[in-house]
């Protein structure tokens, strides 16, 4: 049986003996990943999509995991909001076809958001990225790796739409400096729409990797989302709760989110869905202040979203307040020329309830370039 692969894993067996046999191969797996895991300095979060029975309501959660602080923001993009892809005279321009609601990292980057028509993008770090060649004056159009996650809400309303456009129209992303370091940016990209269809993009050896698949519900860090898979092939032999991992490595909190995605009650009721997208993105995090010795990247969860691709209700939770505030998308003012609008979330505020009320007009941030 192979089970380990330099930077990841490859499960070649079917396990049909008892508990017992389980359990060992779960004890050498969980050492190998172990091994593994020191080999990366990634920092983490989690991404997880709940669907109710037949796909009547769907949300999508995430952590934001990272050691220092990184000051989010809620910004209000309108539609007809004129972009460029930030990396030189060959850089991507486009108007915004869409509104969204988005969560900034530093006011340089769009790290996390949902747009009016429920799509949704989230980027995660991936120690394993490697972007492709640019030439800022060459004839291919490129965007900063800010700009991502925003490209998408501004142009997409489906999963299905962003993936046959990005292949047929491809833009290449440009990475740069993480700032206060002197190592770059390292993300894939998550997009899921109201339907409950899912894709994940990923730079490997410079060129984008694309899994599209409404199956495609949990996302962490390292490693590449093709081993991710075969983890969660493994973890489908586990005995279940009784089995769970309970660390904050990418590969356990991919374990537990995919249980509990699938565990948690699936119910049509909007409270009840919310509540259960919550506990498992709560299960997945990070406590707040966790330090290791030896562990300098364990990161702790600086806040939560839950966005409500059905109801269009976009949550945020910062582990410092005592509730989520919420934005709610349908009485928004997203029409070409409406004001961008910002609520400072930058300090741990704490804001209870629906939101919409506090955001206030605000010049909109620079993307960061090259």
């Amino acid at each position: 049986m192979k089970i380990c692969k330099k930077y990841g894993f490859k499960i070649n067996c079917i396990i049909k003996n008892n508990y017992m046999k389980k359990a060992s191969v779960f004890l050498l797996f969980c050492f190998i990943t172990a091994t593994v895991i020191s080999a990366y300095t990634a920092y983490a979060c989690t991404r997880v999509m709940y669907k109710s029975p037949n796909n009547k309501i769907i949300l999508t959660a995430r952590s934001m995991d990272w050691k220092d602080d990184i000051y989010p923001n809620i910004w209000v993009f309108p539609r007809g909001m004129e972009r460029n892809g930030e990396v030189g005279k060959a850089s991507a321009k486009w108007k915004a076809k869409y509104g969204s609601v988005t969560v900034s990292a530093f006011d340089i980057a769009t790290t996390d958001g949902i747009n009016e028509k429920g799509l949704v993008s989230n980027i995660l770090w991936l120690e394993e990225s490697i972007y492709p060649n640019y030439n800022p004056n060459g004839k291919e159009k490129g965007m900063s790796l800010a700009i991502w996650a925003q490209y998408v809400l501004d142009n997409y309303a489906t999963v299905a739409e962003t993936v046959v456009d990005l292949k047929k129209n491809p833009v290449v992303v440009v990475t740069a400096n993480t700032p206060g370091r002197a190592s770059l940016a390292t993300v894939h990209l998550a997009v899921s729409d109201a339907s409950g269809d899912s894709a994940i993009f990923e730079y490997i050896d410079g060129k984008l990797v694309i899994y599209h698949s409404s199956n495609y519900n949990v996302l962490t860090n390292s490693p590449t989302f093709d081993k991710q898979l075969a983890v969660n092939n493994y973890i489908s032999f586990l005995p279940g709760n009784e089995s769970l991992p309970g660390s904050g490595r990418s590969e356990d909190r991919f374990a537990r989110a995919s249980y509990y995605a699938k565990a948690v009650e699936q119910s049509d009721d909007q409270k009840i869905a919310t509540g259960a997208a919550f506990s498992i993105i709560r299960n997945c995090s990070v406590p707040y202040g966790v330090h290791i010795e030896g562990k300098p990247n364990l990161s702790s969860t600086k806040w939560r979203t839950v966005a409500d691709q059905t109801n269009l209700i976009y949550y945020f939770e910062d582990p410092l307040s005592l509730t989520p505030l919420w934005v709610d998308l349908k009485t928004l003012d997203f029409k070409v020329g409406a004001p961008v609008k910002k609520l400072d979330v930058s300090k741990s505020q704490q804001y209870i309830g629906l939101s919409n009320s506090l955001l206030t007009p605000h010049k909109p941030f620079v993307f960061m370039g090259i």
